[in-house]
């Protein structure tokens, strides 16, 4: 629920950002189509005035008279409206029959074209004319007027277009007002390209902002887990804690019991409970004090030439002394009397984490094995039979104060530090350690250290 109240707002931020970014973008593309139809539609109608002063045609000249003479025919047809129902069939049919004169017999498209060309302009456009007002004029009776309706294309088609200029003409039959578009056939591609730049701008302030957006909440999500990491710890540490010094405590108030002070056998017994427990709470606080210097000093080692089998069964002698009947205990090396640097310390602290963690995540009797190679390096593998880990965790498992646990209970004690510290004495080796593990199936951690030397 937290996580989706720390993204929510990012995502708002984006789609703001993507709002804004369209909304700049879609106003320079509308600026920059009014910028290119008033270009388009400037030289046209310098064109149409040069037209006029050379020719004195404005390119549909032809067509108007072709107009007279046919408007003539339509007045004579018009008649026949006063026996017919059909009176707006017969305008509609005028009218399709003059916009097809006037798209036909035109001259004024080629003009255009060669315009555009000389200029340095897409010269490749689609015309469209559209009728507005149509008018046959009948004297002999006196002026009957049709007036032919404006079509419902014209409100679609002429969308995006370019208006080159409004015509009106007039001869001894009809009267005529109509529009003249051109559709520029690259349009869309001649917009964008002159607005390149400020999509590519957008596009890299997108990139940007996307970057830092995700970097501030992969910061935020790894500050959040890593203070719920050493929140973990605080509680897990102030429990160690508690227990040797509850324990001391409770001693000492024994001592002071006339019961106990009179048997020297109990006296002794308390005394060695008090002595155990300060020599446990020494270590937790000596734990602290050698992470807080972990986190000032570059981690040094004391490295020497060991032979590793011998150092392995060392290890492995004392860890079986201490499992006890506890666990089965198994070992197998092929090292051929390898030598390795090896910090005798740090790298039995790193062994005993692994072999310890076994004993601890096991379910009933612990089986582990503990497994050494000498190919390409030296190759150590520690392996049990317990509760498993999820994948989801073996991302996390070697961080600082990370543990494994079901929901929020932690079910073995810890402090989260022992796969911490087997990394890094791992990495100051010159190694690395790796696991492979399922959950309720067991776990295999592996250390790889650099070519040893042979004897």
């Amino acid at each position: 629920m937290r996580k989706k109240r720390t993204i929510l707002p990012v995502i708002v931020a984006l789609i703001l950002f993507l709002a804004s970014q369209f909304f700049i973008v879609s106003q320079v593309w509308r600026q920059k189509d009014e910028v290119f139809k008033l270009r388009y539609r400037s030289v046209a109608r310098e064109a149409i005035d040069d037209m006029m002063v050379k020719d004195g045609d404005s390119g549909f000249d032809y067509a108007c008279f072709k107009i007279d003479y046919v408007s003539r025919i339509h007045i004579d047809n018009s008649r026949l409206l006063f026996s017919g129902p059909d009176t707006t069939g017969f305008i509609s049919a005028v009218h399709t029959n003059i916009a097809e004169i006037l798209t036909k017999e035109q001259v004024l498209s080629k003009y255009l074209s060669d315009r555009f060309e000389k200029l340095g302009l897409d010269k490749d456009f689609k015309y469209v004319i559209f009728v507005n007002d149509l008018y046959l004029i009948d004297f002999a009776n006196n002026f009957h007027l049709y007036k032919a309706p404006l079509s419902e294309i014209k409100e679609q088609s002429s969308q995006g277009n370019v208006l080159v200029n409004t015509f009106f003409s007039e001869g001894n039959n009809y009267k005529i007002a109509f529009d003249y578009y051109i559709d520029i056939t690259n349009k869309k591609r001649l917009i964008l390209r002159e607005i390149s730049i400020t999509l590519a701008l957008s596009f890299i302030s997108l990139l940007i902002l996307s970057a830092i957006f995700a970097g501030t909440l992969r910061n935020y999500l790894e500050e959040k887990r890593l203070s719920g990491l050493k929140t973990d710890f605080i509680n897990n540490m102030t429990h160690e804690l508690k227990t040797p010094l509850s324990t001391i405590t409770v001693a000492g108030k024994t001592l002071k019991l006339d019961e106990i002070l009179k048997d020297k056998n109990r006296i002794v017994d308390t005394a060695n409970l008090i002595g155990k427990q300060s020599v446990h709470l020494n270590k937790l606080i000596n734990l602290i004090l050698e992470i807080s210097m972990w986190e000032r000093t570059q981690f040094q080692t004391d490295k020497k030439v060991t032979d590793v089998e011998c150092l392995l069964r060392e290890i492995s002698e004392g860890f079986r002394n201490g499992c006890g009947e506890e666990c089965d205990f198994t070992e197998k090396y092929d090292l051929n009397g390898a030598q390795a640097e090896i910090d005798i310390l740090y790298f039995t602290t790193l062994i005993n984490n692994l072999l310890h963690n076994a004993v601890k995540y096991s379910k009933g009797r612990s089986r582990i094995s503990l497994e050494a190679t000498n190919e390409n390096g030296i190759t150590i593998s520690v392996a049990d039979n317990g509760i498993g880990i999820s994948r989801s965790d073996q991302k996390h498992i070697f961080e600082k104060f990370y543990r494994v646990s079901t929901g929020n209970i932690h079910k073995t004690k810890g402090l989260g530090l022992g796969l911490y510290y087997v990394k890094r004495i791992a990495g100051a080796h010159g190694g690395n350690v790796i696991v492979s593990s399922k959950q309720g199936k067991g776990s295999v951690f592996i250390i790889t250290l650099p070519k040893i030397i042979n004897r």
